[in-house]
């Protein structure tokens, strides 16, 4: 057991070996005149439906993905730094876009590959939208804008690109062919 650790997975073959440990593990906290929060305690099975959370991800059937609720927190953190009118300039917005962006992907980079391809498309069309409000056009960026300012535009403008980072990530693991 580590200090001042709050949160903890047990992980069992079966159900009857999972509620043999949490027996064991309350008799141990015990112990140390610590309890378990009775409404964050509970036995589950990971490979059904529905799955649990654990700092920041959720686990389920095998795969793991942030929870929407830290998808929720990177969007609310990005979004008044794109907003159509800040001001700044595509470089300097995507200097400050990037450590925000590297470090969330630094902590969740052991998503399934969906996770990252979603989130960097929401942050290439506030990008697009603010460039779009720089000619003088309204509404949301769509349609003729992808062409106009396509993926690599972005790119090459040096974003941080989750996909691509996650891509090479992957590659790294498998070793050189």
């Amino acid at each position: 057991m580590i200090r001042y650790a709050d949160d903890v997975v047990i992980l069992g073959r079966d159900e009857r070996q999972a509620r043999k440990a949490l027996r064991k593990f309350r008799k141990e906290l015990a112990q140390r005149g610590l309890r378990l929060n009775p409404n964050k305690t509970r036995v589950v099975d990971a490979r059904q439906k529905g799955g649990f959370d654990f700092l920041g991800y959720h686990f389920e059937r095998g795969r793991k993905w942030p929870r929407k609720s830290s998808e929720k927190k990177l969007r609310e953190r990005v979004r008044p730094l794109t907003r159509r009118t800040n001001g700044h300039s595509l470089k300097q917005t995507i200097a400050t876009l990037n450590p925000i962006l590297k470090g969330w992907f630094g902590y969740f980079q052991h998503s399934r590959p969906t996770t990252f391809k979603g989130m960097d498309g929401w942050v290439r069309g506030r990008l697009r939208s603010m460039l779009r409000k720089r000619r003088k056009r309204r509404g949301r960026a769509r349609g003729s804008d992808h062409q106009r300012w396509p993926n690599a535009y972005f790119i090459e403008r040096g974003l941080f690109t989750m996909t691509v980072a996650h891509a090479q990530i992957c590659q790294s693991r498998r070793g050189p062919h």
